[in-house]
C-alpha cells in the first residue's frame, strides 16, 4: 500500500511539472499564445494569439471605425483564436515608428499611407503621382488588381507585407484668398504638400512652390500667411479647421493615395494558414465596409465646410493639370522599373 502510494504522489508531481512546462509563451511583444482557441479546417485546435494594432488616427475616424470591424470580424470568424487590441491616436508613435516596431515584431499591424512607404518598395511612389488614376471607380479597380497584391508581397524581407488598402480621397488645393482653377494660378504660391520627394516636384511641375511641413502646423501657417494653401480632401476642412481660414477648395483632384494595412512579416510567419485567410479574407471585407463610411463624411464635410466656415467649392477643368505634370509622371516610370510596372498595369484597367 505505501508502494502504491509513493507511486502516485510521484505520478501526481511529474504531472504538475510538466504542466509547468507548458505555459503560455510570448510572441515577440505583439502578442501572446493563450492555449487553444479555434480551429482549422482539418478540425485541429488552433494556438490562441493576441495582436496589437497601431495608427496614428483619433477614434472618429472612417478609417479607425473599419479597422474596429477589422477586429471584430477576425475574433468573431476565428472562433476567438486571434484577438486584436487597437492603439489609435499615436499612442504607440509616429507612422515611422510604429513601422521600425512592425519590422522589429513588437507591434503586428498598422495603417499608414502608401506615401509612407515609398523608403520600403519603390513601387509605392506609384501611388502619390497625380493623375494616374481616371476616377475613383479606376482607383479602387486598380487597388484591387494583381499588381497591387504583388507589391504587397514585395516588402516581406522588409519586415512586412500589406492584407488591404482604405481610400483617403481625391487631394486637391485649398487657399485662403484666390481659387486653383488653373496651374498659372499657383505662380507665386506657397502650397503645403507632404514632405515627399513626388509631392515636391509635382507642385513645382504645376508652377507652385512646394512648403513640407507636419499636418498639425497647417492651420496657423495659413493664418500667419506662412502658405497660401495646402492641398488635401474635404475633411481637412472641418476635422482641422482649415476652413476656418481658407475659403477656397478647387477640385482638381490631382493624386488619390491610399492607406494601406500591414502586417509583420515576422508575426504572419507564426500564424497558421487559415488564420491567414482569415485575416486578409477581414481585411478585405473591412475595405468595403469603409467605402460608404467614407462618402458619408465627405458629404457631411463640404455641408459644414459651406454652410457654417463660408467655404467656396470650385470645378476645375484637370486638363491643364494633368499636361503640366505628364512629364513629371514619364520621368518617375523611366527611373523606376516598379512604378512603371503598374502605371501600365493601372493603365490597362482604365
Amino acid at each position: 500500500m505505501k508502494k502504491l502510494l509513493a507511486l502516485v504522489t510521484t505520478m501526481s508531481l511529474l504531472m504538475v511539472l510538466l504542466a509547468g512546462c507548458g505555459s503560455d509563451s510570448s510572441n515577440g511583444g505583439s502578442g501572446t499564445s493563450n492555449g487553444s482557441g479555434g480551429s482549422d479546417d482539418t478540425g485541429v485546435a488552433e494556438e490562441s494569439v493576441s495582436l496589437r494594432l497601431a495608427h496614428t488616427l483619433n477614434e472618429q475616424h472612417t478609417a479607425h471605425l473599419a479597422l474596429v470591424e477589422f477586429a471584430r470580424l477576425v475574433e468573431e470568424r476565428s472562433e476567438g483564436s486571434i484577438d486584436i487590441s487597437i492603439f489609435p491616436n499615436g499612442q504607440l508613435g509616429s507612422e515611422d515608428q510604429v513601422l521600425e516596431q512592425l519590422q522589429a515584431g513588437s507591434v503586428a499591424m498598422t495603417r499608414v499611407s502608401a506615401a509612407a512607404l515609398t523608403s520600403y518598395a519603390e513601387g509605392y511612389n506609384a501611388f502619390s503621382l497625380p493623375y494616374v488614376f481616371a476616377d475613383a471607380d479606376h482607383f479602387h479597380k486598380s487597388m484591387g488588381s494583381e499588381a497591387v497584391q504583388e507589391l504587397y508581397e514585395d516588402t516581406y524581407d522588409r519586415g512586412f507585407i500589406g492584407l488591404t488598402y482604405y481610400t483617403s480621397g481625391a487631394r486637391s488645393f485649398y487657399t485662403v484668398d484666390t481659387p486653383v482653377l488653373h496651374p498659372d494660378d499657383l505662380r507665386g504660391l506657397n502650397i503645403r504638400v507632404m514632405d515627399f520627394r513626388s509631392q515636391t516636384d509635382m507642385m513645382r511641375a504645376l508652377g507652385g512652390t512646394p512648403v513640407g511641413m507636419a499636418y498639425s502646423e497647417i492651420y496657423t501657417s495659413l493664418q500667419a500667411g506662412v502658405i497660401d494653401g495646402a492641398e488635401s480632401n474635404e475633411t481637412a476642412l472641418t476635422n482641422g479647421l482649415h476652413g476656418e481660414v481658407a475659403k477656397h477648395f478647387s477640385y482638381d483632384e490631382h493624386t488619390m493615395i491610399p492607406d494601406i494595412l500591414v502586417i509583420s512579416s515576422s508575426i504572419w510567419d507564426t500564424l497558421s494558414e487559415n488564420q491567414q485567410a482569415i485575416l486578409k479574407e477581414a481585411a478585405e471585407e473591412s475595405t468595403e465596409f469603409h467605402l460608404p463610411l467614407w462618402d458619408e463624411a465627405i458629404e457631411e464635410a463640404v455641408t459644414i465646410a459651406t454652410e457654417e466656415m463660408g467655404v467656396t467649392f470650385h470645378e476645375v477643368e484637370k486638363g491643364p493639370f494633368r499636361e503640366a505634370v505628364a512629364p513629371m509622371v514619364e520621368e518617375y516610370g523611366n527611373n523606376y522599373p516598379d512604378v512603371k510596372e503598374l502605371l501600365d498595369a493601372f493603365k490597362e484597367l482604365e
